[in-house]
């Protein structure tokens, strides 16, 4: 690894290691929730046709298998593209590092000068962080970007399909443990109880008011289980 790129064993983590942990959590409960609202709201409307309890599980198992695949390739492509732009970024700063280093000094002191520090202490500053780490305190700076925290395409298209999953096994396993006479209402019970479990989640992570965050979630989930309901109720009647 290229030296420049490591970092010194006496430094505390970055801050941005953190907020990316919160990142990646706050991802996987909207991850969740998505595949709870998604995959309960085609099985209510399945059921809202008159369908069997086959055919309820069928579409459900499809919405979760298509769901998951559609979210792990949709955030691969994402991070991916993210993580090209943030190499590009780290190979522009190590090409204008070397190629004028006193320049790069003066850059950062004004970087520094624009956050308030007067002229002096930002010269100052910029000349001990160039010392210690000239790539970092640039990344930083520029672009908030730690290059030992590059997000993982791979880690991401696989955990947006497990959380995709787990969110959709909810009104599935609410389908398989009752009977089928009763449908959709576990599927509507399972449904809502667990959108006010991630809306909690989601809005503790978020640092937001649990009942606005609840609240949130439960409209929108309960409008399109009414809607893929009533869509299902009028294409499954018959036809006079």
């Amino acid at each position: 690894m290229d030296p420049a790129l490591q970092r010194r064993p006496d430094l505390p983590p970055p801050v941005e290691s953190m907020t990316s942990k919160l990142n990646w959590l706050r991802a996987g409960v909207l991850g969740a929730n998505d595949g709870i609202v998604s995959t309960s709201a085609l099985m209510v409307g399945v059921a809202g046709a008159g369908t069997s309890l086959a055919g309820i599980l069928t579409a459900g198992v499809a919405a979760l298998v298509a769901g998951a695949f559609s979210m792990a390739v949709g955030e691969y492509v994402s991070v991916s593209s993210q993580r090209d732009s943030e190499r590009a970024a780290i190979r522009r700063e190590l090409r204008e590092l070397d190629e004028d280093p006193e320049g790069q000094i003066d850059q950062l002191a004004h970087m520094y000068e624009q956050r308030g520090l007067s002229p002096e202490t930002a010269h100052l500053v910029a000349v001990e962080l160039t010392a210690s780490d000239p790539l970092r305190a640039h990344l930083d700076v520029e672009y908030k970007l730690d290059p030992d925290d590059l997000n993982d395409p791979w880690a991401a298209a696989a955990s947006s399909a497990v959380a995709f999953t787990l969110g959709s096994l909810v009104p599935l396993l609410a389908a398989v443990v009752t009977p089928a006479t009763w449908m959709p209402w576990p599927i509507v019970v399972a449904t809502v109880i667990a959108l006010v479990v991630t809306g909690g989640v989601s809005a503790r992570v978020g640092g937001s008011g649990k009942r606005r965050g609840m609240v949130r979630v439960l409209v929108g989930g309960i409008v399109a289980l009414a809607a893929t309901w009533c869509i299902g109720t009028l294409l499954g009647a018959p036809v006079h």
